[in-house]
Protein backbone atom coordinates (compact mmCIF):
# COMPACT_ATOMS: atom_id res chain seq x y z
CA UNK A 1 0.00 0.00 0.00
CA UNK A 2 1.31 3.44 -0.92
CA UNK A 3 1.56 6.14 1.75
CA UNK A 4 -1.15 8.81 1.54
CA UNK A 5 -0.41 12.54 1.61
CA UNK A 6 -3.08 15.22 1.89
CA UNK A 7 -2.28 18.32 -0.19
CA UNK A 8 -4.16 21.44 0.84
CA UNK A 9 -4.24 24.46 -1.42
CA UNK A 10 -6.38 27.29 -2.69
CA UNK A 11 -5.96 26.79 -6.44
CA UNK A 12 -7.34 23.55 -7.95
CA UNK A 13 -5.09 23.83 -11.03
CA UNK A 14 -1.97 24.10 -8.87
CA UNK A 15 -3.03 21.02 -6.93
CA UNK A 16 -3.67 19.00 -10.12
CA UNK A 17 -0.32 20.12 -11.55
CA UNK A 18 1.51 19.18 -8.35
CA UNK A 19 -0.05 15.72 -8.30
CA UNK A 20 0.80 15.24 -11.98
CA UNK A 21 4.38 16.50 -11.50
CA UNK A 22 4.94 14.14 -8.56
CA UNK A 23 3.37 11.02 -10.04
CA UNK A 24 6.82 9.39 -10.12
CA UNK A 25 6.75 9.14 -6.31
CA UNK A 26 5.15 6.06 -4.73
CA UNK A 27 2.54 8.20 -2.97
CA UNK A 28 -1.25 8.37 -3.10
CA UNK A 29 -2.15 12.06 -3.21
CA UNK A 30 -5.40 13.51 -1.91
CA UNK A 31 -6.40 17.13 -2.43
CA UNK A 32 -8.45 19.59 -0.41
CA UNK A 33 -9.22 23.28 -0.87
CA UNK A 34 -11.17 24.22 2.26
CA UNK A 35 -12.17 23.15 5.78
CA UNK A 36 -15.01 20.87 4.67
CA UNK A 37 -12.82 19.06 2.14
CA UNK A 38 -10.04 18.62 4.69
CA UNK A 39 -12.46 17.07 7.17
CA UNK A 40 -14.00 14.86 4.48
CA UNK A 41 -10.59 13.59 3.33
CA UNK A 42 -9.40 12.88 6.87
CA UNK A 43 -12.63 11.08 7.71
CA UNK A 44 -12.66 9.06 4.47
CA UNK A 45 -8.98 8.08 4.42
CA UNK A 46 -7.54 6.83 7.73
CA UNK A 47 -4.18 6.10 6.05
CA UNK A 48 -3.21 9.75 5.57
CA UNK A 49 0.36 9.90 6.86
CA UNK A 50 1.27 13.54 6.25
CA UNK A 51 -0.19 16.91 5.28
CA UNK A 52 1.33 19.50 2.94
CA UNK A 53 -0.34 22.92 2.98
CA UNK A 54 0.18 25.53 0.28
CA UNK A 55 0.79 29.22 0.76
CA UNK A 56 -2.17 30.51 -1.25
CA UNK A 57 -4.51 30.29 1.71
CA UNK A 58 -4.92 33.22 4.09
CA UNK A 59 -3.03 32.87 7.39
CA UNK A 60 -6.26 32.77 9.41
CA UNK A 61 -7.54 29.90 7.26
CA UNK A 62 -4.22 28.07 7.47
CA UNK A 63 -4.30 28.43 11.25
CA UNK A 64 -7.86 27.14 11.42
CA UNK A 65 -7.00 24.17 9.21
CA UNK A 66 -3.98 23.31 11.35
CA UNK A 67 -6.28 23.29 14.38
CA UNK A 68 -8.85 21.09 12.62
CA UNK A 69 -6.21 18.61 11.47
CA UNK A 70 -4.44 18.52 14.84
CA UNK A 71 -7.70 17.92 16.72
CA UNK A 72 -8.78 15.09 14.40
CA UNK A 73 -5.37 13.54 13.73
CA UNK A 74 -2.75 14.59 16.31
CA UNK A 75 -0.42 11.94 14.86
CA UNK A 76 0.08 13.82 11.56
CA UNK A 77 2.92 16.14 10.64
CA UNK A 78 1.62 19.31 8.97
CA UNK A 79 4.06 20.98 6.59
CA UNK A 80 3.30 24.60 5.68
CA UNK A 81 4.87 26.00 2.51
CA UNK A 82 6.47 29.44 2.39
CA UNK A 83 4.95 32.19 0.26
CA UNK A 84 8.19 33.41 -1.33
CA UNK A 85 8.48 30.48 -3.76
CA UNK A 86 5.00 31.08 -5.20
CA UNK A 87 2.70 28.46 -6.74
CA UNK A 88 5.60 26.98 -8.72
CA UNK A 89 7.30 26.10 -5.44
CA UNK A 90 4.53 23.75 -4.27
CA UNK A 91 5.70 20.64 -6.14
CA UNK A 92 9.37 20.95 -5.08
CA UNK A 93 8.25 21.59 -1.49
CA UNK A 94 5.94 18.55 -1.47
CA UNK A 95 8.69 16.43 -3.04
CA UNK A 96 11.19 17.45 -0.33
CA UNK A 97 8.68 16.68 2.41
CA UNK A 98 7.82 13.25 1.03
CA UNK A 99 11.38 12.26 0.17
CA UNK A 100 12.79 13.31 3.53
CA UNK A 101 9.91 12.34 5.81
CA UNK A 102 8.35 9.29 4.24
CA UNK A 103 10.55 7.68 1.62
CA UNK A 104 13.81 8.11 3.54
CA UNK A 105 12.37 6.36 6.60
CA UNK A 106 10.85 3.63 4.47
CA UNK A 107 14.26 2.89 2.93
CA UNK A 108 15.82 2.75 6.40
CA UNK A 109 13.15 0.31 7.60
CA UNK A 110 13.91 -2.04 4.71
CA UNK A 111 17.68 -1.97 5.20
Amino acid sequence: MRPVVLLIGRLPDVMRNVIHELEDLPIQWLGAHDRDEVIAQLDAEPNVQSVVMGAGLDDAIRGELIGVIASRRPDLCIHVKDRASGPAGMAPFARRVVESEMLHWKRLDVA
